[in-house]
């Protein structure tokens, strides 16, 4: 990482404002150490020194760091191999790994591995301190040299009955809260991906709640929701007077986040442009608002999700690459309803007592005939969907049982089943396109549209992949229509 010479300016860390921490740094470039080490201690850390991996263990078991800055590339052994043995004898201790845009990959896979962030050359002094920073210990106290940390308890999820936490006891789901439990602590970005109503956000605000910046704000941006041309404002900010309309400062979302999350719903809808500056975004740790002369630092952690696969939209050329290992740190799959046979009843027994009790209703379970109903569907809009045909029981009846009566009566939408299916989906014949040749164009389109969305219980995102256009594209025209009506 002989780059970071170049980038670092005169003097630098002088005069910043850190916690300070005891830093293993094994690096085997004498010159590369020279300079780590004359930035970390002007910062005033307390840096040793190590040139291989077999010295590098032997000080680490004698100083007993809180943070190892690491570089893969050793002379006598692989970085990960070590990194891999000092977690072993010490699960708590902060990793950050260093590496070279040919081996990110390999970074990708330390930081599965357990690493606390990593530094891709080159990289500047802001971006170092500021990696530094973020991995020492939240009680170590100003210009002190801290003793080792000790092994905190594991995070607690939220219970799954409280508002916004997981419903589900099925092994699908335990398996999903373990991640989180795992990864919430640490730095690592996490990338959700599943269909629309699976509850890709609620796993994002759980791994909020469950690290070290729960105190913090957690700010959410859908992406796919917002128009293209708005949606640098909408997550860097911008400038009064920047642009037509921009009648007063705008704190973006980024920025807001600041000591806390960002989520970035449906992050693979962005257009290549920002693309980039999110990229930059996450090497510098600053944002620039539109307009702006001068960046801003911040401390954000990045938790993103979309309801596509990432790695075809990277494929299609839809999403940069080097965005996409950037992000695709510690990926978390939310599983379909469908999947989670065992998880429907419970989901759906804890929406009805929470919406009895607003609803001030007696409901208080469910027939035997309605869980079986419940269970037998394939449920395309998810969690999202069942939680809406219970808001609808409990708003539109009354008793103490839920009956198959109260269900609503388009609960199966016409594909409850395959046999459904065949039977209400029939080939449509020649003669079934005769009305709609009758219409104008702009009708024709409309009622396309509205029947996809309808087929993908209102999602605009799985409606747009379905007819293959931008989710803004139908956004905007569900605006003018609804302007019309």
């Amino acid at each position: 990482m002989s780059d970071m010479a170049e980038t670092l300016p005169e003097g630098a860390g002088a005069g910043r404002a850190v916690r300070t921490s005891s830093i293993l740094l094994i690096e085997d470039s004498v010159s590369l150490q020279m300079i780590y080490r004359s930035v970390l201690t002007t910062a005033g850390h307390s840096v040793v020194v190590a040139s291989s991996a077999a010295e590098g263990l032997e000080k680490f078991r004698e100083a007993s760091p809180q943070i190892v800055l690491l570089d893969l590339m050793l002379p006598d052994r692989d970085g990960l191999d070590l990194m891999r043995d000092l977690l072993a004898e010490r699960p708590q201790i902060s990793v950050i790994v260093i590496t070279a845009h040919g081996s990110i990959n390999k970074a990708v896979e330390a930081m599965r591995a357990g690493a606390h962030e990593f530094l891709v050359k080159p990289f500047d002094e802001q971006r170092f301190l500021g990696a530094i920073e973020n991995a020492v210990p939240p009680e170590t106290p100003r210009e002190t040299t801290p003793a080792r940390r000790p092994s905190a308890p594991p995070p607690r999820l939220p219970d799954p009955l409280e508002e916004n936490g997981f419903v589900g006891s099925s092994r699908t789901m335990r398996a999903v809260q373990d991640k989180i439990r795992s990864v919430a602590q640490s730095m690592a970005t996490v990338f959700i991906t599943g269909e629309s109503g699976t509850g890709k956000e609620l796993c994002a605000l759980a791994v909020h709640r469950n690290s070290n910046r729960a105190n913090g704000p957690f700010i959410a941006l859908n992406c796919g929701a917002i128009p293209q041309d708005l949606l640098e404002s909408e997550v860097f900010g911008h400038i009064k007077g920047s642009f037509t309309g921009a009648i007063s400062d705008k704190l973006g979302a980024a920025a807001a986040a600041d000591g806390g999350t960002l989520f970035l719903d449906e992050v693979c809808e962005m257009l290549p442009a920002l693309q980039t500056k999110l990229l930059r975004f996450l090497q510098t740790s600053t944002v620039q608002p539109v307009g702006a002369t001068r960046p801003r630092k911040v401390n954000v952690r990045i938790v993103c999700a979309t309801n596509r696969d990432p790695a075809e939209a990277v494929r299609l050329g839809q999403f940069r690459e080097d965005l996409y290992y950037r992000l695709f740190v510690v990926p978390i799959h939310m599983p379909p309803l469908r999947e989670r046979q065992d998880d429907v009843i419970e989901i759906a027994e804890a929406a009805l007592h929470r919406f009895a009790t607003e609803e001030n209703r007696r409901f208080t379970a469910l027939s035997e005939t309605v869980k079986n109903r419940l269970r037998a569907l394939t449920w395309p809009g998810n969690v999202r969907q069942l939680l809406n045909v219970m808001r609808n029981v409990v708003v539109l009846h009354d008793g103490e049982l839920v009956e198959t009566h109260m269900l609503p009566p388009d609960l199966d939408g016409g594909r409850g089943t395959d046999a459904a299916r065949k039977v209400q989906d029939p080939a449509p014949s020649a003669g079934g396109l005769d009305p709609l040749l009758k219409l104008p164009l702009a009708q024709i389109e409309r009622r396309v549209i509205e029947a996809v969305l309808e087929r993908h219980g209102g999602s605009v995102p799985r409606a747009a992949r379905s007819l293959e256009v931008s989710p803004s594209t139908l956004y905007r025209k569900l605006e003018q229509w609804n302007a019309q009506d």
